[in-house]
């Protein structure tokens, strides 16, 4: 079984290694305190209680949960890690995020907007967690971080490769006195390598793994993605690596070192555009919102808007001709099989994009309705809170939180 053993020990903000929540103190010192954006945080009723610490459930409770009893203990900051342990949270684990004394994570100082004093982006990443403040260059911060790992299933730390054994903190360190440990690093680059002691950062790693090369309009500059998918990315591979390593240790009785990293996360990614290059020398290029092997595959102006429509087969583009009432095209050489669809991309796109533009997107979704042929207006962010489908698939929920009623992004998009 999974050891449960911080339940054993105590409580945070509560007694034992924990004390009651304080003002930070000097530099130099080992403080502890439980942050309001934390702490009083509790999800959903569907996800179930916030932050625990009780242990495991009693036997028979219908509210059991994947990680419940798991112990979590977060040294990562800003997006890629937090996204993963919250997901961790999400699932029932305990999750003990330690920040810097004062401060904290640097994501709180990041905004506007602010929920009150708060960060959002900061809110956004960090639900279902308890926090504490230690200064880890103190030796006795780093003694404490020591015990706190002793007594938890999970380390996740995202520091320079090096950093943490600095402090007496790194894998082998914790191993002498956690050998259960599921000890996770994220770094830029991984632990070796001549890139290995640069910083990890989302728009940096996408730039170096190829991906915004691909990402832009086709003539123009490459493109940042609209939120930071490297990170995010890593994130969800951290926490598929992290239960997978649970369940390894379940089998084995032993600890594991888990080496994530933003750089490998995203090639890994990169899937077929890599696939093209590593078999057929095919060097990728940008498409805009078009895809490289699949015509027609792109957005379409419309009278008032956008709409997407993709034609994975044969039978699908003849359909989406008959909603264009364009029932020569389907039937014109150039354009009866995908690879000749590719081949003639810009004549059929012209085609297709000026009768699209004749009717407001509206009106377009009401053809394609029931068609089979896959398609979507392209929202706002008003637009895209206020969809039935949204609304019937619980995206977002609303949070108790010690100050306000947040609503936030649920991260388990998924029923068990």
């Amino acid at each position: 079984m999974l050891r449960a053993g911080l339940g054993r020990r105590s409580r945070l903000c509560g007694g034992g290694l924990w004390r009651s929540p304080r003002p930070a103190a000097a530099s130099g010192s080992a403080s502890l305190r439980c942050p309001s954006a934390l702490s009083g945080a509790t999800a959903s009723p569907r996800n179930g209680g916030g932050a625990r610490g009780e242990g495991a459930p009693p036997a028979g409770a219908s509210n059991v949960k994947p990680l419940d009893a798991v112990k979590i203990l977060d040294l990562t900051r800003v997006l890629a890690g937090p996204f993963a342990t919250m997901i961790l949270g999400d699932l029932g684990a305990e999750v003990i995020k330690v920040e810097r004394p004062g401060a904290g994570d640097d994501t709180r100082a990041w905004g506007p907007p602010f929920a009150g004093t708060e960060s959002v982006y900061f809110l956004s990443v960090n639900r279902n967690k308890k926090s504490i403040a230690i200064n880890m260059k103190d030796s006795k911060g780093a003694k404490l971080i020591r015990e706190l790992a002793a007594v938890s299933d999970v380390f996740v730390e995202n520091y320079v490769p090096g950093k943490l054994a600095e402090m007496g903190l790194g894998y082998e360190d914790i191993k002498k006195i956690a050998p259960h440990i599921v000890y996770c690093s994220i770094t830029g680059y991984g632990q070796t390598g001549p890139m290995v002691q640069r910083g990890g950062y989302d728009s940096i790693a996408a730039a170096v793994s190829g991906l915004m090369h691909i990402t832009g309009h086709e003539d123009g500059e490459p493109v940042r993605p609209g939120v930071a998918m490297t990170d995010l990315a890593t994130g969800l591979y951290t926490y598929g690596a992290i239960m997978a390593g649970l369940l390894q240790r379940h089998k084995t009785g032993k600890g594991l070192h888990i080496d994530c990293n933003l750089l490998s996360s995203q090639v890994a990614c990169l899937t077929h555009v890599a696939a093209n290059y590593l078999n057929c020398k095919i060097e990728a290029k940008r498409w805009g919102t078009a895809h490289g092997s699949i015509v027609p595959y792109q957005a379409f102006k419309t009278k008032d808007g956008y709409i997407v429509v993709g034609a994975g087969n044969d039978q699908q583009f003849v359909t989406v001709c008959k909603i264009l009432n364009l029932p020569e095209v389907s039937k014109d050489s150039r354009y009866k099989t995908n690879t000749l669809r590719v081949q003639n991309r810009k004549e059929l796109i012209d085609i297709l994009s000026t009768r699209f533009s004749e009717k407001a997107t509206i009106e377009w979704l009401q053809l394609f309705e029931g068609s089979g042929v896959p398609y979507g207006p392209i929202n706002n962010m008003q637009q895209v809170f206020s969809d039935p489908q949204d609304q019937v698939s619980d995206t977002v929920n609303l949070l108790c939180h010690i100050r306000n009623h947040l609503r936030l992004l649920d991260s388990i998009q998924w029923r068990y």
